[in-house]
C-alpha cells in the first residue's frame, strides 16, 4: 500500500504560524509530506479578504524552505465552490481507491462537519487528522450525528492511517497556538500589531499589496472586488 497523503485543506487568509505548527507536527508524527491545499471559493463562511491568488502565493512564501510542506492548487484549477468531497473524489481518481488519504484540519471546522456537502461521504474517501487549538470544543458539545458517526473510528497510532485508504479519525497533539486569520485580519484592520503571528515574508506580501486594511475584500489595489 502507498505510503500516506495528507492534505490540510483552508482558507489561509491568511495563512499564520499555528497553520504551519499543525503541517509541521503532522509532518512529524505521520514522516510524510504535508499539502497545504487552499480552496479556491470556501462554502461554509464568507468571501475571503484576499483573493484565490494571492492566499496560494502568501502560502508559497510560508512554505520556502520547509522540507515536508508545499501547496497544492488543485482546488484553484476547479471551477465552482470548493467542496471537499470533490476534491476527494479527484484525489481518489488520481490515486486509486486504496492509497491512504487524510484530510488534516482543524477542531474548531471539525465540529461543524455535519455542516460540510455529502458529509457522511468523506468517510468513505479519507481518514481525518484533527488538530486542537486554545478553547477548541473538540472535548464537548460534539452533535449527536457527528458523535455518532465518530464511534469507532478514533485511533491513537499513526500507522492505522497507512494501513487502511480512510475512515479513521486521529487526534493531533500539537504545542498550541492562539494565532487566528479572522484576528490577524482584524488587527490588520485596525492598525494594531500583527506581523509576529505571520511568516515575516507573508507579512511583507501583505503590506505590499495592502490587503486587509478595510477587513474587505477590496482592501488593496490588488484585489480584485467581489463576483
Amino acid at each position: 500500500m502507498a505510503g500516506l497523503r495528507v492534505y490540510y485543506g483552508g482558507t489561509f487568509d491568511p495563512v499564520h504560524d499555528g497553520h504551519l505548527a499543525i503541517a509541521r507536527a503532522a509532518r512529524d508524527v505521520f514522516d510524510t509530506a504535508i499539502r497545504l491545499m487552499p480552496a479556491a471559493d470556501p462554502p461554509h463562511r464568507s468571501p475571503p479578504g484576499a483573493t484565490a491568488a494571492q492566499r496560494a502565493e502568501m502560502l508559497d512564501l510560508a512554505v520556502a524552505g520547509e522540507d515536508g510542506l508545499c501547496v497544492d492548487r488543485r482546488e484553484l484549477r476547479r471551477e465552482g465552490r470548493s467542496y471537499s468531497i470533490d476534491t476527494l473524489h479527484d484525489l481518489r481518481a488520481e490515486h486509486g481507491a486504496d492509497a491512504p488519504i487524510a484530510l488534516l484540519v482543524g477542531a474548531d471546522s471539525f465540529v461543524g462537519l455535519p455542516d460540510w456537502h455529502r458529509w457522511r461521504e468523506l468517510f468513505d474517501q479519507a481518514h481525518f487528522i484533527i488538530a486542537e487549538r486554545p478553547g477548541s470544543p473538540l472535548d464537548r458539545d460534539l452533535r449527536p450525528e457527528l458523535a455518532a458517526m465518530l464511534a469507532g473510528r478514533w485511533c491513537h497510532a499513526p500507522q492505522a492511517l497507512r494501513d487502511t485508504p480512510a475512515g479513521l479519525v486521529f487526534r493531533l497533539h500539537q504545542a498550541l497556538h492562539g494565532e487566528s486569520a479572522t484576528a490577524i485580519r482584524q488587527r490588520i484592520a485596525a492598525g494594531r500589531p500583527w506581523r509576529d503571528e505571520v511568516p515575516a515574508a507573508v507579512a511583507d506580501y501583505i503590506e505590499r499589496h495592502r490587503l486587509y486594511l478595510n477587513g474587505s475584500r477590496d482592501s488593496g489595489p490588488a484585489a480584485r472586488p467581489p463576483l
